[in-house]
């Protein structure tokens, strides 16, 4: 028995490292069939050697059969059974055998898992590409499972790229609907539903969701979420400065993410308890949680926007220690942590409030890898800081006033009904580009996009289409994703109600948001200022001076 054991686990050695050569299916196994292999994969179990050899006979007996709905369910399996670095070859093989059988569920259930991949990679807006072509075939078909499902996952991305409106929308769709046909996809809707209203300021119904959450892991017995409702919960006591409390229920959540191997949780946990430390004063304590964050940051290479602070805090912490050797190696690593933030939270990375910009970390690297313990270098080194300090301030305000300037110059755009001439490269029957250009020229003139929540669903039905071609004629016709092109017109339109009408420049942030359709004032104000380079105050204040002087 244990000989046999370890040839199988030769043989999966083998096949590893052989993923993408022709397979051979052992003799043990040559006469199951697909069904058989398809029972034995326990997708919970991603390290399974066993698995993996179930798995590759399975694509093997399913290719000799010619069966593609098979093939496309052997490629899912291998998605979760092999190297990270195929699952990508395997989603477009995946999809590719599922277009074959033109069932519009396995196509949607293709693509939708292909979204997962891409949302496992952190490269959200290809998640959300693949999860509106699924939409498109999921939508035609009376599987309310699958339905679901997708909604959950695209919450799960709109929640990660901040539009948590949106999110606890679906969310709650998946809590009313999992509620009664599956407890673990239940209990998760649950757990992010908790996690969205604490990101909205919604403390009380976060904690009321959790406190649902942890009696459904018990009622139901997936007793490892327990965990993680008291995760969540202690961070919504952070957001509520119940400092005390967020840390005891971060420190007793903690062994169990830990055992789970899951670092991106075990890195929040550190960074939240590292930040109530902070602010009770207790620097000390608080620099040892941030230390683990950076630990893990080394070891995975893993970073989201939020762990930033941590980063910053450290550097306070080695300007008040006077540890110049500290103060240099995390300015390193937060040069290092933006790279990675360009690159993997580029929808996100223009947002983040940043207390020590790029530049700013690359002055300071420079002076410090030049510095000794001179007086003379020190002063210099000083007064290059300060100066670059200077400079940098009066470039942002010229910057700010040439701006300014520009906004005050621009005149408001019209609606353009662009001639349907690029039809053919859309694969769009030229007649239906043309009309929905139309309803495009309408829903512009009638500011239709002012709604809360305008999102590209409400936009496809108003334009009577469905989302694939609305997406594929706004990236056409107007040259911007759905996201930009709604937000850039309620920007826009803000600006020129500004311009215009004396009662809207004494309006305070929230109430220009409420007035452009923003969910919150955060996010008008980033919008923009990503939308013009100034912030609406700044705006507000230029513009008063500038008509008290032409007065």
């Amino acid at each position: 028995m244990k000989k046999n054991y370890l040839i199988l686990l030769l043989l999966c050695f083998f096949i590893s490292l052989n993923a993408q050569k022709k397979f051979i299916i052992p003799d043990s196994l040559s006469n199951k069939d697909c069904n058989y292999f398809n029972e034995k994969i326990n997708y919970k179990e991603s390290d399974s050697l066993k698995e993996r050899l179930y798995a590759q006979s399975w694509l093997a007996k399913a290719k000799s059969e010619r069966n593609d709905k098979q093939i496309a369910l052997a490629y899912k399996s291998l998605i979760y059974k092999f190297d990270k670095k195929l699952r990508h070859l395997y989603a477009d093989s995946l999809v590719i055998a599922a277009k074959r059988t033109n069932s519009a569920e396995l196509i949607g259930s293709a693509y939708m898992t292909k979204g997962i991949v891409y949302y496992d990679d952190k490269k959200m807006m290809k998640a959300l590409d693949n999860y509106l072509i699924a939409d498109d075939y999921i939508s035609k078909t009376n599987d309310e499972y699958l339905i679901y499902k997708l909604k959950y996952c695209k919450a799960l991305t709109k929640y990660y790229l901040g539009f948590y409106h949106e999110a606890i929308s679906l969310f709650k769709e998946c809590v009313t609907y999992f509620k009664e046909q599956n407890d673990h996809a239940y209990v998760n809707s649950l757990y992010s539903l908790g996690q969205c209203y604490s990101r909205v300021n919604k403390y009380q119904l976060s904690s009321q969701i959790n406190q649902i959450g942890i009696k459904a892991a018990i009622q139901f017995e997936i007793f490892r979420m327990k965990s993680y409702f008291l995760f969540s919960e202690g961070i919504n006591q952070s957001f509520k400065h119940n400092y005390v409390d967020a840390i005891k229920k971060l420190s007793l959540a903690l062994p169990d993410i830990k055992s789970n191997k899951d670092f991106a949780n075990e890195t929040l946990a550190y960074f939240y308890i590292g930040k109530n430390y902070w602010s009770q004063n207790q620097k000390e304590k608080a620099v040892a949680y941030f230390k683990k964050v950076d630990i893990i940051f080394q070891q995975q290479n893993y970073i989201s926007p939020e762990l930033r602070e941590a980063y910053e805090l450290l550097i306070d912490y080695s300007l008040i220690k006077n540890d110049k050797k500290a103060h240099l190696i995390y300015v390193d690593q937060l040069l290092k942590i933006d790279q990675l933030l360009e690159h993997n939270y580029k929808y996100l990375s223009g947002k983040i409030t940043k207390v020590y910009d790029t530049e700013k970390l690359l002055q300071t690297q420079r002076n410090l890898e030049n510095s000794n313990n001179s007086i003379t270098i020190i002063a210099i080194s000083t007064t290059a800081v300060l100066m670059s300090i200077i400079s940098f301030l009066v470039y942002r305000h010229f910057r700010s006033k040439k701006l300014f300037q520009e906004l005050m110059n621009r005149q408001p755009a019209t609606s353009k009904l662009f001639v349907a001439n690029g039809s053919k490269e859309l694969d769009i029957n030229p007649e239906v580009v043309a009309a929905i250009l139309k309803k495009l020229e309408k829903f512009e003139i009638s500011k239709k996009y002012l709604e809360k929540e305008m999102n590209l669903l409400k936009l496809a039905s108003l334009l009577n289409t469905n989302t694939k071609y609305a997406s594929k004629i706004i990236a056409k016709y107007r040259n911007k994703g759905i996201i930009e092109y709604i937000t850039d017109l309620k920007i826009d339109h803000i600006i020129e109600l500004l311009k215009s009408e004396n009662k809207y420049r004494i309006y305070k942030n929230k109430s220009l948001a409420e007035e452009a359709g923003f969910g919150s004032t955060q996010n008008f104000t980033r919008a923009f200022k990503s939308r013009t380079g100034i912030s609406p105050s700044y705006f507000c204040t230029e513009l008063n001076k500038s008509i008290a002087v032409n007065n």
